[in-house]
């Protein structure tokens, strides 16, 4: 169930009852906003590591396509039919140059980039940043999320006053951070056991 005052936006055309364990969602239409293929490979995601992840009426969405300013990061609610965007950062591993735009994911260990795939959101945890999420690495590509330590978090970094003043977000070590108020959001809205899913098509 989401927060009080979570407030989604833009509707989900229903076309199967996603709110069922293991129901298969190919027929559902993309929201608008999310890339229809990055939607489509998401919810293959879910299919794909159905028995890995518990809870399958709502996924997060993290398009590296976009730029950091733009809200990139979505949960969509498939039991509802609702969707909400956030900010999330990119590990500065994967733009050396810092001009916001994600160049290249990594899985290797010391990289401070950003691996895409899909992850199961785990528990939560007092940690540098305070309260975190731990993230399961699901593919091949982000196998090592757990060794290191890439998870959810909030830094000032990702806050919105950021995109005001330079343009672009800072850059994490890998992990998705938000700014402190959407990482509450998110990480409630996706709580323990639902897929994140990140990846860039262009």
């Amino acid at each position: 169930m989401a927060l009080p005052g979570a407030a989604f936006a833009q509707p989900v055309p229903r076309i199967v009852r996603p709110g069922q364990q293991g129901a298969m969602f190919v027929d559902q239409a993309a929201p608008a906003g999310i890339n229809p293929l990055l939607f489509a490979k998401a919810k293959a995601a879910l299919n794909a590591h159905r028995t890995r992840i518990r809870h399958h009426d709502r996924i997060g969405i993290v398009d590296y396509s976009k730029h950091s300013s733009e809200k990139r990061f979505h949960i969509v609610d498939l039991a509802s039919g609702q969707v909400e965007n956030f900010l999330v950062t990119h590990g500065s591993g994967s733009d050396r140059s810092h001009n916001g735009f994600l160049d290249q994911f990594s899985n290797r260990h010391g990289s401070h980039a950003s691996s895409q795939g899909a992850y199961a959101t785990a528990n939560r945890y007092h940690g540098k940043y305070g309260l975190s999420m731990k993230l399961q690495g699901l593919d091949f590509t982000n196998s090592n999320a757990m060794s290191r330590y890439i998870v959810m978090h909030s830094a000032d970094y990702a806050e919105a006053g950021m995109v005001r003043r330079h343009g672009k977000l800072g850059r994490s070590q890998g992990c998705f951070a938000c700014g402190k108020r959407d990482h509450w959001q998110a990480m409630n809205l996706l709580g323990d056991g639902r897929l994140l899913y990140a990846d860039k098509l262009a």
